[in-house]
């Protein structure tokens, strides 16, 4: 495969991340990032990359189809799909943009990349489309599609919008669909980093309902890996399922941080549980160890603990967002207010 990559959302958590991975241990491939910088999408995710050579930034909508018709143009080769309205919280309090963005963006991406012929396409999803799991099994990528939240539901139609075009038209694509993320760079809008960032702050932490929900936890790194072993090696038309076998509940994970944090119970505030909140996640991740010859490489405990770390040396990044502070990057270098 050819090295001219077009990263879609790529000032956000996965993204930033796989922009740091590609630039790291692929150093001769150029790199476009096209983001629309909304409250996730963060341009200090990406500070340490700016002015690098192969990489170029670039502020814009995955729904602008003349935007994304010149920058895939003849110069792209492969495309990632990061972009996405992802929180389940919003999109239960209002699915439009989620919509526009999950579904209605895929689809200008997917249509400019074969207009202009890209080598392979890969759009990014969520074990979530599955829906919720009983207390035994895991998903497979032959699990049926049952999202339960208008987040899932977009990140579904996008899924089946992505196999049509394979379908319909032979279109070069690839869906992987991982379990919750960890890691630097998330939004503290997510368990991991509000619980850190609030313990931090000696601000209690909201714990849904019982806590007991289960979710399968990889750090974003072992998940970045996975995404590049399938832009190398995936097979056109496959979905590939990514996960680390970390079962945990929600108040395990809570424990694990009171303790990595120094605080104690007190610190816990159990609030009304999410509307649809699924019970339990947990992926079956055998089908991209064999094909992808992939495995995840980052011990949870470890990784964990690294994690707790990142966030307290970094301050002034998740302060700033909390404050509304980062904002005015946008203003400054795009004239955009949220």
């Amino acid at each position: 495969m050819s090295n001219n990559i077009l990263i879609t959302g790529g000032a956000g958590f996965i993204g930033s991340n796989f922009v740091h991975l590609l630039l790291s241990e692929r150093p001769n491939w150029r790199l476009v990032c096209l983001d629309n910088l909304t409250y996730a999408g963060n341009l200090a995710n990406l500070a340490d990359c700016q002015g690098q050579k192969q990489f170029q930034f670039v502020m814009g909508d995955i729904c602008d189809a003349d935007l994304v018709d010149k920058l895939i143009g003849d110069n792209v080769d492969a495309v990632v799909n990061f972009a996405a309205e992802s929180h389940v919280d919003r999109s239960i309090l209002g699915c439009q943009e989620f919509i526009r963005t999950n579904i209605e963006g895929t689809q200008v991406l997917m249509d400019a990349a074969r207009k202009h012929e890209v080598e392979k396409f890969v759009q990014v999803s969520t074990d979530e489309v599955y829906g919720s799991l009983g207390e035994e099994g895991a998903f497979t990528e032959q699990t049926p599609l049952a999202p339960n939240s208008p987040y899932s539901a977009s990140k579904a139609a996008a899924d089946m919008l992505v196999r049509a075009y394979y379908k319909t038209y032979g279109f070069a694509a690839i869906t992987t669909r991982c379990s919750n993320n960890y890691g630097p760079y998330q939004f503290p809008e997510k368990l991991i980093p509000l619980f850190v960032t609030n313990l931090l702050a000696d601000k209690k932490v909201p714990v849904y309902g019982d806590g007991l929900n289960v979710r399968d936890w990889i750090h974003v790194e072992d998940h970045c890996r996975a995404i590049l072993a399938a832009l190398e090696k995936g097979r056109a038309g496959e979905v590939y399922n990514i996960g680390s076998d970390n079962e945990k509940t929600n108040l395990e994970i809570t424990h694990l941080l009171l303790k990595l944090l120094g605080k104690d119970e007190s610190m816990l505030e159990y609030v009304e549980d999410r509307m649809g909140h699924d019970r339990r996640y947990a992926i079956d991740a055998a089908k991209a160890k064999n094909e992808l010859e992939w495995q995840p490489q980052i011990d949870f405990a470890k990784g964990m603990a690294q994690t707790v770390q990142w966030y307290i040396d970094h301050q002034p990044w998740w302060q700033e967002i909390k404050t509304g502070e980062y904002l005015k990057y946008y203003k400054q270098q795009y004239g955009k207010t949220l």
